[in-house]
């Protein structure tokens, strides 16, 4: 089975029930601890195969936009796809057992071992695709794993865990390499996190600060609230193609997809006739007034669940505004950042914020910065430019883990079209409560044991060390 059985959910404590759970889960990972790379990569491409294959993935697509009711079916097929096998390419040469990397020269060589149980808390808005995507890590590295699903899409979770528990047994593995928690609960997870050998949390700012309080050394992400600069030298027609398809993609349930504009004046107003003429919608004032107000009703900085990732149209409905029939998107201009700006922050939903800046793109940089520092620190931008100047003055003024340019901002969590490793755990380094900036992969997944041997001494005089300092200041 695939995960506890009715006997166990009627157990009063949670600590006991997950223990039995991590018992087995452990068991399984001890029974391929010794499996070789061929073993290992056979599993990896089958567990991946029983995702990405059409039968399964529309039955995944379907059942999580009917149980969560966030995003579009046809997304959710094309982000199942794309991410499973663009990260089974990517770890299709990575050698994860044995003697991973040696360096003759510095007398190093470096075996990768298991880390041993992995706790993956799924989001509720990627039930689909997270699980398969954490296990196939996991899985690289010879771990086994256990999925905390969220309770609201809990059904999807279990149905890609059967899945790929299915595929374990047809190579030969344990199937439980892959469990999933059932009827999920916040004490539940808890217990989990503490059991567990490495946690990867995926989800709101509340988990990942349990994941990192839990005990056990965790990968967490950051909160999301990307923001694309389009300067005056930008493509102005593939930057609207870019904005609108990372905005539109799966009604904007990654935490990637553009929250807020920064555009030159130069080009501002084509560039905004340009996102209108592709499904845009500009609110004036007073629907802009309407909008907030339907989307944080109670004031607070988290959008209502009512319009997270749901069509245009629902979203202006909700709001009392009269949108055009094919609005795909919803505009408002802005001109600040933070709590009294609740539009500079993460909408989770198909609702852009635009802002314009003059000449200066240091004056693009202190708009990130702005927004960035009420919600998203550390997490993505992007610019459209043809001048690197302008990239680099983003990438150094900014606290930001990710500077996608002249790209979907979609494509943060890999691309064919660029060398980021394909993953749906955004990491945002200190900025952002995590502890790194990478995005997370199957070498995060891996103990490595360094063997040192000698080599020939180094040597150095402290007049190597210390000459220039004692020219200029004396000894």
């Amino acid at each position: 089975m695939a995960t506890d059985s009715p006997s166990d959910t009627s157990a009063p404590d949670p600590a006991a029930e997950v223990r039995a759970i991590v018992a087995r889960a452990r068991a399984a990972q001890e029974a391929i601890a010794d499996w070789d790379q061929a073993q290992v990569d056979a599993l990896v491409t089958a567990v991946g195969w029983a995702i990405v294959r059409k039968d399964n993935a529309e039955a995944l697509a379907q059942l999580a936009v009917d149980e969560g009711g966030f995003g579009t079916y046809a997304d959710k097929l094309t982000k199942i796809g794309r991410r499973v096998n663009g990260l089974l390419a990517d770890m299709r040469d990575m050698r994860t057992v044995g003697i991973v990397e040696e360096d003759p020269a510095r007398g190093l060589v470096k075996i990768a071992k298991p880390v041993g149980v992995v706790a993956a808390l799924i989001p509720t808005t990627g039930p689909d695709a997270t699980p398969p995507m954490k296990a196939l890590m996991a899985l690289k590295g010879r771990n086994a794993i256990v999925v905390a699903p969220h309770p609201r899409t809990k059904k999807t979770s279990e149905m890609s865990v059967e899945l790929m528990r299915a595929a374990c047994a047809q190579v030969g593995a344990p199937e439980d390499l892959i469990i999933s928690l059932t009827s999920p609960s916040i004490d539940k997870t808890r217990e989990l996190m503490k059991q567990a050998d490495v946690v990867v949390a995926t989800g709101g700012a509340a988990m990942v600060k349990a994941a990192y309080s839990s005990g056990t050394p965790a990968y967490g992400v950051g909160v999301g609230n990307s923001v694309h600069v389009i300067d005056e030298t930008g493509d102005l027609e593939d930057a609207a193609a870019m904005i609108v398809a990372g905005k539109t993609f799966d009604l904007a349930t990654s935490c990637l997809a553009d929250n807020s504009l920064v555009i030159a004046d130069a080009v501002y107003d084509d560039l905004l006739g340009r996102l209108q003429a592709s499904g845009g919608y500009l609110c004036n004032a007073e629907e802009k007034a309407k909008l907030q107000k339907a989307m944080w009703p109670d004031g607070g900085h988290i959008p209502s669940l009512d319009v997270i990732a749901k069509p245009a149209a629902t979203i202006a409905e909700l709001a009392g505004i009269e949108i055009p029939a094919g609005t795909s998107f919803i505009m408002v201009e802005e001109d600040g950042a933070g709590p009294d700006h609740p539009f500079s922050g993460e909408k989770l939903s198909v609702v852009l914020a635009v802002y314009r800046y003059g000449s200066d793109i240091n004056e693009a940089v202190q708009i990130i910065n702005d927004i960035t520092a009420y919600q998203g620190l550390g997490h993505t931008c992007g610019i459209h430019t043809s001048v690197d100047a302008h990239v680099d003055a983003i990438a150094f003024g900014t606290r930001t883990a990710r500077v996608l340019v002249n790209q979907n901002l979609n494509e943060g969590a890999g691309s064919a079209r660029n060398g980021l490793p394909f993953t749906l755990s955004l990491s945002c380094g200190s900025w952002g409560g995590n502890i790194t900036t990478e995005n997370v992969n199957a070498k995060h997944f891996l103990n490595l044991t360094w063997v040192s041997r000698t080599i020939a001494p180094k040597t150095f005089t402290e007049q190597d060390l210390f000459g220039e300092h004692w020219e200029k200041y004396g000894i």
